[in-house]
């Protein structure tokens, strides 16, 4: 019963955080615009702007923070985040293109650059897979440096087209690559990020037990029945997915993945049963309230939330890479 303490404490945290932050901005919204028919301004900030701003950040700091617990299990890397394997920078390169050949697309309700963002997600995936795959054994090491080859060519291409594009294009291309929840989101892309997030949350849930031992060790795991090498590229798809949908709709959004986790550990410990729906909710609120101070604390100029996780983010990086072995999980 006291495991379960700090995820009611959790949950109650992310519940006061997700009732709070829709009020918060340079503009204070009354409690009673909820209800309000009349559609005055209130209202409409509320339900178009604010309330929609606030579920995709949850959503995605949620699925940032899981997907970075996952990667720093099946690597045993405290240091692994879920860019790692150049998921990031293939959805960057993805959006890259769709704003350099000038396109304007919508399938099926979904911004075409959100289309081109997480088909370059996916091919990131499908070469560090099929790159992991050619060395036996599909290992996290083999994995961790095709995920970092990759990742470097690919932001070689979108440094590529900035340069081939014009003005307009460069900037588009750097604010997208700076991440941000201020780039015309509404509900819809919730609704979008929805099934995806979803999946994935699931598919990591379903091998919490997998995860603890994969923690431990690769023979450990195997010991105990754990088919390794299926195991890990279930893990590795669901993770991916997860980012690749995230990043799709906000565009990279940095460190969320590496500090949770860390923190989550502090508080439940390290079994991925308890640690999974606290790192969940603890991301989701984390990067909910990191927004609301990114859109508050200069207004009326909106910082881009990746620029102030990254600035939180670079210390904390630097702390656990002076306080903990990169070989240590």
């Amino acid at each position: 019963m006291s495991r379960l303490v700090p995820l009611v404490v959790l949950l109650l945290l992310a519940a006061g955080v997700l009732a709070v932050a829709p009020f918060v901005g340079q503009e204070r919204i009354p409690v009673s615009a909820l209800w309000d028919r009349n559609g005055g301004t209130n209202s409409l900030i509320l339900w178009q702007l604010r309330l929609p701003r606030v579920a995709i950040a949850f959503l995605a700091g949620a699925s940032l923070a899981v997907g970075g617990m996952t990667f720093q299990a099946v690597f045993r890397n405290p240091l692994a985040t879920p860019f790692t394997l150049g998921v990031a920078s293939g959805a960057s390169l993805g959006a890259a293109i769709y704003i350099h050949l000038k396109l304007s697309l919508v399938l099926l309700g979904i911004p075409g650059i959100s289309v081109f963002a997480f088909l370059g997600a996916a091919a990131a995936i499908l070469v560090v897979y099929g790159l992991a795959r050619l060395k036996r054994g599909f290992s996290s090491a083999t994995m961790l440096l095709a995920g970092v080859a990759v990742s470097f060519f690919f932001s070689s291409l979108i440094l590529l087209l900035q340069y081939l594009g014009d003005f307009t294009q460069a900037y588009r291309i750097l604010r997208w690559v700076m991440g941000g929840l201020d780039l015309g989101l509404g509900f819809g892309d919730a609704v979008g990020m929805l099934p995806l997030i979803l999946a994935g949350t699931l598919i990591v849930v379903y091998h919490t037990h997998e995860l603890n031992l994969l923690s431990i060790g690769e023979e450990l795991a195997a010991s105990r029945g754990v088919e390794v090498q299926r195991t890990k590229a279930a893990i590795f798809f669901a993770a991916s997915l997860l980012v690749g949908a995230v990043v799709a709709v906000c565009g990279p959004i940095g460190f969320v993945g590496l500090m949770a986790p860390h923190i989550c550990r502090l508080v439940v410990g390290a079994d991925h049963r308890i640690l999974a729906p606290a790192t969940w909710l603890f991301g989701g609120a984390f990067l909910t309230t990191c927004d609301t101070a990114a859109r508050t604390m200069l207004a009326p100029v909106e910082l881009p939330v990746g620029i102030l996780t990254a600035m939180l983010g670079g210390p904390f990086f630097l702390y656990l890479l002076l306080t903990r072995s990169v070989d240590e999980e």
